[in-house]
């Protein structure tokens, strides 16, 4: 029993769990019978991935306690499985050993092993501030609609999945209610970007933050040179790659689907900024939408396609290919191009043990859509391709997002879909890295030889 092997039973258990809860007659709305096996089977599966994908309608196919299981569900699934067991057994008393230790190593892609019960602590404590902080934001937009029993839960409903990028909504229309609320808007995607951008950039960003205030109220010299930060190579590159993507995905939106009078044209300035900002943040593994996604032009569904496939950030709750592949990959090219043999980022060089696990992760990425992508072109061949890449991207990139044939689709090619949402969550390498073993070391080098490429 591997690491990655733990890991990835770790999630199936979790899935089979939540399978079994949601199929209880308590945690659906009519209450007499067991629920639909393939239902629960998906439902549990996107919960745990923090997809957000559904076969039918959360707000009225499941009852409170089936709402409440998606919610626990998708937090586990956006804490990770190790951290949640590792968190259980800080709760209890216990100390973990060093088999947990590596194992949050890996689940957590973090550099060493030092420091694993701060770490932990530090990412519940993270978790809980910003998911309710966002309920309290989202009370003024939810209560005067609902009343405070229902707003209150509707608030903490999405203030969870937006934080950990499921995007589950209760309301039959998603966001589109909302679309021009600035409260919800600001709250909901606030909320997707920190929780997508990694738990590390959020503490080394609190850290700079309280550094600043210190060296604000210190007018000694020693104290300011003692508490000058340094940024890590992980922080400039998630920031940095996220904002870019961000202003690109909120300029090519507002191009794109200005003229479009079923998702932008109807809309006056405002509402068309807002709900630009928002297409651009939702991609990022979230799942949420404040338009008919269906409606959206092609070149709208393949900009989408793209920010859903380049993901979020490591050791943060979204999924896809990560922007650190997607900076290794460019500045390979950029070095290429200029004649270099060095791959540098800020000023730094970046292993060839990154680069080759960069080149993996996007070739058993491109392999995973294109395999899930054929087989529900031969289960489904009456849906159109566009639809059907769509929602294998989605699936993989564990966002949410769909054109509205999720729940139509043959039982064959859901069961599809569950399996990407599951490669997706657990990282195609680590699952590849459970299935075959640990890989062992050799000294056997052999000759080297050239190769016409490209």
């Amino acid at each position: 029993m591997t690491v990655a092997r733990t890991i990835c039973l770790g999630f199936l258990a979790v899935i089979a769990v939540g399978t079994i809860l949601l199929m209880m007659p308590f945690s659906t709305s009519n209450g007499t019978a067991w629920n639909n096996l393939i239902v629960a089977l998906f439902t549990s599966t996107s919960a745990v991935c923090v997809t957000g994908l559904s076969v039918v309608d959360p707000g009225i196919y499941f009852s409170f306690w089936g709402q409440l299981f998606i919610a626990l569900l998708a937090q586990i699934g956006g804490l990770g499985y190790m951290t949640t067991t590792t968190f259980l057994i800080l709760l209890i008393g216990r100390k973990f050993d060093m088999r947990q230790k590596i194992a949050i190593q890996q689940a957590l892609d973090r550099p060493g092993m030092s420091g694993s019960t701060q770490v932990i602590r530090s990412i519940i404590a993270t978790t809980l501030i910003f998911e309710i902080t966002g309920t309290f934001l989202l009370l003024p937009a939810f209560v005067p609609d609902y009343g405070w029993s229902k707003g209150l839960w509707l608030a903490i409903f999405h203030s969870i999945n937006a934080w950990n990028n499921a995007g589950f909504s209760l309301f039959k229309d998603n966001l589109i209610g909302y679309q021009s609320s600035f409260l919800v808007v600001f709250t909901i995607t606030t909320l997707i970007i920190f929780g997508g951008i990694g738990y590390q950039v959020i503490l080394e960003m609190y850290l700079w933050l309280r550094g600043g205030t210190k060296r604000l109220f210190d007018r000694h010299r020693l104290f300011k040179r003692t508490h000058n930060q340094i940024f890590s190579l992980d922080f400039k590159v998630a920031t940095s790659t996220t904002i870019i993507l961000l202003v690109i995905g909120l300029i090519a939106f507002f191009c794109i689907e200005i003229r479009n009078p079923e998702t932008f044209g109807s809309l006056n300035f405002r509402d068309q900024i807002l709900v630009a900002w928002f297409q651009s943040v939702t991609p990022r593994t979230a799942g949420f939408n404040t338009i008919d996604i269906g409606k959206m032009t092609t070149a709208g569904l393949f900009i989408t396609i793209a920010l859903m496939f380049i993901g979020a950030s490591p050791g943060g709750t979204g999924g896809g290919m990560k922007t650190t592949t997607l900076r290794v990959l460019t500045s390979c090219t950029k070095a290429i191009l200029q004649g270099k043999e060095e791959v540098l980022l800020y000023d730094r060089k970046i292993a060839i043990s990154l680069i080759l696990k960069a080149v993996g992760v996007l070739v058993a990425s491109v392999a995973t859509v294109i395999l899930a992508t054929i087989l529900i072109s031969l289960t489904d061949p009456k849906l159109d391709f566009i639809q059907i890449l769509f929602e294998v991207v989605s699936a993989f990139a564990t966002v949410g997002l769909s054109t509205g044939i999720t729940g139509s689709i043959s039982i064959t090619a859901k069961l599809i879909l569950i399996v990407t949402m599951y490669v997706g969550r657990v990282g195609v390498l680590l699952l590849m890295s459970a299935v075959l073993g640990d890989p062992r070391p050799t000294r056997i080098h052999y000759p080297e030889e050239n190769l016409l490429v490209g």
